[in-house]
């Protein structure tokens, strides 16, 4: 079975990186639309962590994971 998510991250004000993951996103994804929502997420401070608010992007990435099952 293979799985993709598209990995939003971020850099709080405590220095930390957060991620967040998001199962099965719509191909193909836009990164001009991935940079400008991750900016609205930054701008808008809609997000709680227990390291701080968040400070700014860090990276936007698709993970996709192939498994098998053995027994």
């Amino acid at each position: 079975m293979t799985s993709k998510n598209l990995e939003l991250l971020f850099i709080t004000s405590g220095n930390k990186t957060v991620r967040f993951s998001l199962a099965n996103p719509v191909d193909p994804i836009d990164p001009s639309l991935v940079q400008s929502t991750m900016d609205l997420i930054v701008q808008k401070n809609i997000f709680a962590t227990p390291t701080g608010d968040l400070v700014k992007k860090a990276e936007a990435r698709v993970v996709e994971t192939n498994r098998t099952q053995v027994l």
